[in-house]
């Protein structure tokens, strides 16, 4: 019971401070977990990155619902899953309803302004530390910088991971079949049922693979195209949403299900985009802790794990542009890399620090 109480004060803490996305999320969870509490190794972190990275679902939530299980037990997978989403939701939850209301989707925007450089520092300090683990060989440095480039030519996610998994199989694996010597190769819709909500959300958290950001090509193609529930403005406002509040990604789910259907539409729509992930983990979860037991998977893991810093290199630079603005953010997001780097403090403090120094700033 102790872990549990241990495993929900973590959970609802980073779903609560986790401005930033996916990146942000992992960033706090090695902190939380590895750093200070010892939960995991750095290894294990990085293979249930990986893993959870080529699954369907929203990555952070699977990390999140995986390392509440390897700590507490089948009662923490649901804890832990569930203070993880909950803050974010409810936040959504009153941004949806100020928007609907009042047609506006501004509050908190102002804080971003200083807790976004920060939270670029924290994750960039993850980065390099998971780094260290993860890229160990000179070819697994040259994959992590393919993977660099696919993103920014927009390769889907998915072939970025799996492709890097079987290139270093390939690797591992060609001294067994290749020749040996120098020649080897704003308004609302209403009317739309909770359980047609319910199913498009609980379809879209079964098929979608990669970050949250990818959900908004699946909400483009089928809320605004297909079923006509947003107009393209509305999904926009979703999506920033999404993006300007703490915890996963996928909340932005929360908020369109407000829309089309009220309160109890935001409800289950959150409840749907996020059971499979809860599954899925239930299900696949115990694999991790034995994918380093033979050559093979191993091999697979450690391609798609320096996939995995590829990615989070990329994303970091993406949001790193949108972030650092001006010389004071770029200090921020610079102090906040260098106090990880040197002290580890509690993540939290710097968070703070960031949104003061940001209000301070726009008020000023």
């Amino acid at each position: 019971m102790a872990h549990l109480g241990e495993v929900a004060g973590v959970f609802l803490k980073i779903g609560t401070l986790g401005f930033g996305g996916p990146a942000a999320h992992v960033a706090m969870m090695r902190d939380e977990v590895v750093v200070k509490r010892e939960w995991v190794d750095e290894q294990e972190f990085l293979d249930a990155l990986g893993a959870t990275s080529v699954i369907p679902g929203p990555g952070s939530t699977q990390m999140a619902i995986y390392l509440a299980r390897r700590r507490a037990g089948w009662p923490g997978l649901f804890v832990g899953g569930a203070c993880f989403i909950l803050p974010a939701m409810c936040i959504v939850l009153a941004l949806a309803w100020a928007y609907v209301e009042y047609g506006t989707t501004e509050v908190g925007r102002g804080l971003l302004y200083g807790i976004t450089p920060v939270v670029i520092g924290i994750i960039a300090d993850a980065v390099l530390g998971l780094g260290r683990v993860a890229i160990t060989r000179l070819h697994l440095l040259l994959l992590a910088a393919l993977v660099v480039v696919g993103f920014a030519l927009d390769v889907n996610v998915l072939v970025l991971l799996l492709g890097a998994g079987a290139l270093e199989l390939l690797a591992r694996t060609a001294h067994r079949w290749l020749p040996q010597g120098p020649s080897a190769l704003v308004p609302v819709v209403a009317g739309v049922a909770l359980w047609d909500v319910f199913k498009e959300f609980l379809k879209l958290g079964a098929v979608i693979f990669g970050s949250g950001y990818v959900l908004v090509a699946f909400l483009q193609g089928d809320l605004v195209e297909r079923l006509h529930w947003l107009t393209p403005q509305q999904l926009v406002d979703a999506v920033s949403v999404g993006q300007i509040t703490p915890g996963p990604v996928f909340t932005t789910a929360t908020f369109v299900g407000y829309l089309v259907a009220g309160f109890w539409g935001g409800v289950v729509a959150t409840i749907g985009i996020f059971l499979p992930s809860f599954v899925l983990v239930a299900a696949f979860g115990w694999l991790i802790p034995l994918l380093r037991r033979t050559h093979w998977t191993a091999a697979v893991m450690d391609g798609i794990n320096a996939a995995v810093i590829g990615l989070m290199v990329a994303v970091t630079a993406e949001l790193g542009s949108t972030a650092v603005v001006d010389l004071l953010t770029g200090m921020l997001a610079v102090g906040a890399f260098l106090v990880m780097a040197v002290r580890k403090p509690n993540f939290a403090w710097l968070i703070l620090a960031g949104a003061i120094i940001g209000v301070v700033h726009t008020l000023a």
